[in-house]
């Protein structure tokens, strides 16, 4: 991405906010462990989700092509898988998603710190 990174740390995990030149910004919400357990993405385009989501994009894709045959209309995909959580949505130069694994999350983090 040849992105800047800024570094938080809370109390039970650490967030890498990584902003580019070109306006994209992705927060990776890290265990104790190092762990990505969540992701946040905004910007002028779409993110790539393969570079993203890495070992669960092929997941990723074929919940979104099952889901694909039954959405009706415009708003936010959700992909809402037992392991994977992704939501993500938006329009021409305002793009912006989530995406967790509840399994993952630390003890006493609750998916809504992902933001």
């Amino acid at each position: 991405m040849r992105a800047s990174l800024r570094t938080t740390r809370a109390a039970a995990y650490t967030v890498h906010e990584l902003q580019s030149p070109d306006g994209h910004v992705v927060r990776e919400y890290l265990s104790p462990s190092g762990t990505v357990f969540g992701l946040v993405w905004q910007g002028p385009s779409k993110p790539d989700l393969r570079q993203l989501l890495g070992a669960h994009f092929e997941e990723f894709m074929e919940a979104v092509q099952a889901a694909q045959a039954t959405r009706r209309g415009h708003g936010p995909l959700v992909v809402n898988l037992p392991g994977m959580v992704v939501v993500s949505g938006g329009h021409m130069r305002a793009f912006s998603g989530r995406a967790y694994l509840p399994q993952s999350l630390p003890e006493g983090v609750n998916a809504d710190a992902i933001q």
